[in-house]
């Protein structure tokens, strides 16, 4: 099966540019795709210094949905919005003030990442990071998801005059242009052994810790298939279960690992770990049988309310593996209601209008109403998602009058 790869480099244009992003491009240019993606063949995506944050996130979407390996090569910088103090990846129109407009989200990245199955994502990257996201990560690790194996390194503000080197990534690109791809834990390890000088200034990020010493501990990322916790559904633009490191007793994230009662019958024998239902969608999904995958979520969601409650993370959690799951089923108005359920139950339980989770949600039931051919369905779902757009805005400016001006053209059909 051919992989799939990804490229993408982005700074600012202006004087917000700390990394020269663009200038590895041309050496991972040269590397063979099969290469780059350690497969027989690979399908190249490259994007260079993008402009706009949700093309960014079309072609990340297009890839993750991808079958077979991905791999992604991210260049760039990270700064925090304003408003709701996230990290995000400065794009070329970026500025300290339009973070939150011009920039991609970090969560976008993580969650177009979520639905795919261990061992098949990973994410290379060369960061460089301003003050106010430096001092940030450090309480609060960059997150990728528990199915993303990630490599690479965070620079910090370099301090000086002109723009820092993607040393890093220009490294691993050299490496690769042998032709020859070794584990990605090898190929980590070999780049941070070209700059040692890098290195104990420098956040690293690996699966496993790389022995070397520095001023801030590596931010550790669970390896594929190793802490345990509800992995993946392959095949989409997200995937569930990602640690954000809430302590015992704290409630999770959204898109946090959910303990989720399993049935009796998939009570596992002694000695054998309990069976992972996402898996089960999976194999249900890529064989196309999408009645048995939802039947498999609808257990688990009534599961999860029947103990937790139907508004709690781990029943909403499973709503949204139904609500993907019924876009992968071609069902764009079961996928708009459910995305829509989704985000009316998490405003419901106090969550704020622009909350990562409710923000998504919201877009994802948006995104799928554009889809439904039906027209008298598309005027009943789009009056609804008119009322919650009002509500929910979204960063895509412009949305709401979107809404209604598709609604007003459905009107006339």
């Amino acid at each position: 099966m051919p992989g799939t790869v990804l490229l993408l480099a982005a700074s600012p244009l202006g004087r917000g540019r700390l990394v020269d992003a663009a200038a590895v491009l041309p050496v991972l240019a040269a590397v063979a795709p099969a290469v780059l993606s350690g497969t027989d063949t690979a399908n190249v995506v490259e994007l260079a210094d993008p402009v706009e944050p949700q093309g960014v996130l079309t072609r990340l979407r297009g890839a993750a949905a991808a079958p077979g390996p991905l791999t992604v090569y991210l260049t760039g910088q990270l700064h925090l919005d304003r408003r709701q103090r996230l990290p995000h990846l400065a794009l070329a129109r970026t500025t300290p003030a339009t973070v939150r407009y011009t920039a991609v989200p970090w969560h976008w990245i993580r969650e177009e990442l979520r639905l795919r199955a261990p061992g098949q994502t990973a994410l290379v990257v060369d960061l460089h990071a301003d003050p106010e996201v430096w001092r940030h990560l450090h309480e609060h690790p960059l997150d990728c998801g528990r199915a993303t194996a990630v490599y690479g390194r965070i620079a910090p503000p370099h301090g000086r005059r002109g723009l820092a080197e993607p040393s890093y990534m220009k490294t691993v690109a050299t490496l690769l242009r042998s032709g020859h791809r070794p584990p990605l834990d090898d190929l980590h390890q070999q780049a941070l052994a070209r700059i040692p000088e890098e290195i104990p200034t420098n956040i690293l990020l690996a699966p496993a810790q790389v022995p070397v010493p520095q001023p801030y501990p590596p931010i550790p990322y669970p390896a594929p298939g190793g802490p345990p916790g509800l992995g993946p559904v392959v095949g989409a633009q997200r995937t569930y279960g990602a640690p954000v490191g809430a302590g015992a007793g704290a409630a999770p994230e959204p898109g946090a690992p959910l303990d989720v009662p399993p049935r009796p019958e998939d009570d596992p024998a002694p000695g054998t770990s309990a069976p992972d239902p996402h898996a089960a969608i999976s194999t249900a999904v890529q064989a196309g049988r999408h009645e048995e995958a939802d039947e498999i979520a609808a257990r688990h969601q009534e599961a999860a309310a029947d103990e937790h409650g139907p508004a709690s993370e781990d029943a909403l959690h499973w709503a949204e593996v139904r609500a993907d799951l019924a876009m992968f089923a071609g069902d764009a108005a079961r996928s708009c209601e459910g995305w829509m359920r989704v985000a009316e139950s998490r405003l419901a339980a106090g969550q704020e209008a622009d909350a990562p989770a409710v923000e998504a949600a919201v877009d994802r039931a948006h995104h799928q109403w554009g889809r439904i051919d039906a027209a008298t369905r598309a005027r009943e779902l789009g009056s609804a998602l008119a009322e919650l757009r009002a509500r929910v805005p979204g960063r895509r400016r412009g949305a709401l009058e979107d809404v209604r001006r598709q609604l007003r053209e459905l009107q006339q059909i």
